[in-house]
């Protein structure tokens, strides 16, 4: 394969994965509504909106295409969230989307899903052949995306990447609300005792699987995720010894804290939604037995060796980032809301 587009190239992880491609030799045209600042010799940037029928017919005719990696979603995070916008963004785009790939006959495309297609622990490690059951805007509009793409497997190969949280260095988000409690010495809190465990996936760990899926053939839906997945206690603890911070790990009550995190996100102060407050401290996990089995993928980083990357980042860059405008929600600092009041207390 020589020539790919890679939707949502300016955000966090397609820009991870434009990258890796630029250096695999790749051609890449890019699309995302923010502007991108990287530049490459075979890299060719499009700004604008996939719902737009002109701009995506200009990024097709500069194909033919091997393969398209459909990165690029609206996030649920944060306040004022307009949703009729989230589901045609995570929707209809992607209807547009594969209608493009089957005109110009691209043969593969490869979607980036999540783990918010569920929101209750299952009590065991969720396999692919489980149905999902989303408790919110964005994993219902990823779950019907999902079910659109499957809709187009006789017209080109679909493979759809289901992940948790993708952590690397760059990730921001609700994580620079923690790392900014870490770095000034403040409480990092739990709901509950902090037992539970919560798998991520590294950037670089997900970019192997885009490029092993593909191969020839390969058309299916995979699960991705660590390995070896310790507490969030744990997981904390070890990022803050890692920073040299004098922040402790305490609990808070659940019942209580998960009524007062409702409250806050129907009041609009809070950039925690529905999906945070019901698995904050639940379990949660992927079986990733098939991608390992049928394409030989496997993990490289655990949770805390990749947070604590993360949190590296953004404790050399957090006055630059706190500057930043115009950019991904995974490439910012997330508005902390009515969590700041938590931290002066803290």
């Amino acid at each position: 394969m020589s020539r790919v587009l890679v939707t949502g190239g300016a955000g966090f992880f397609g820009g991870i994965l434009k990258r890796h491609l630029l250096r695999q030799r790749y051609d890449v045209t890019s699309i995302d509504r923010v502007p991108d600042p990287s530049w490459h010799p075979r890299l060719t940037k499009i700004t604008g909106d996939l719902r737009d029928p002109w701009l995506l017919n200009s990024a097709f005719r500069r194909g033919p295409y091997d393969a398209v990696f459909h990165c690029a979603a609206m996030l649920a995070h944060g306040m004022g969230l307009d949703e009729d916008d989230l589901w045609e963004s995570n929707v209809n785009a992607t209807r547009m989307l594969a209608e493009a790939c089957k005109a110009w006959g691209v043969p593969k495309l490869v979607f980036t899903s999540t783990n918010c297609l569920w929101a209750s622990n299952p009590g065991h490690a969720i396999r692919e052949d489980e149905s999902p059951a989303p408790a919110e805007i964005y994993g219902r509009s990823k779950l019907e995306a999902e079910y659109l793409l499957c809709g187009y497997t006789k017209h080109f190969d679909v493979v759809i990447l289901r992940c948790p949280t993708i952590i690397d260095r760059g990730r921001l988000g609700l994580l620079a609300i923690l790392f900014e409690f870490i770095q000034d010495g403040k409480t990092v809190w739990v709901v509950g005792n902090g037992g539970n465990r919560y798998q991520f996936i590294y950037a670089e760990d997900l970019v192997l699987a885009c490029m092993l899926a593909l191969r020839p053939g390969v058309s299916d839906i995979f699960h991705v995720g660590s390995e070896n997945v310790k507490t969030l206690r744990e997981v904390y603890q070890a990022v803050i010894q890692a920073a040299a911070s004098t922040s402790r790990v305490r609990s808070l009550p659940q019942k209580p804290t998960l009524a007062a995190m409702r409250l806050a996100h129907h009041l609009g102060i809070s950039p925690l939604g529905p999906y945070h407050y019901r698995m904050i401290a639940e379990d949660f996990l992927f079986d990733t037995t098939k991608i390992r089995a049928r394409l030989g993928w496997r993990p490289t980083l655990t949770n805390e060796e990749m947070l604590v990357q993360a949190y590296r980042y953004y404790e050399s860059r957090r006055e630059e980032i706190s500057a930043r405008t115009n950019v991904s929600a995974h490439s910012k600092a997330a508005p902390m809301g009515v969590i700041r009041l938590l931290k002066w207390v803290s």
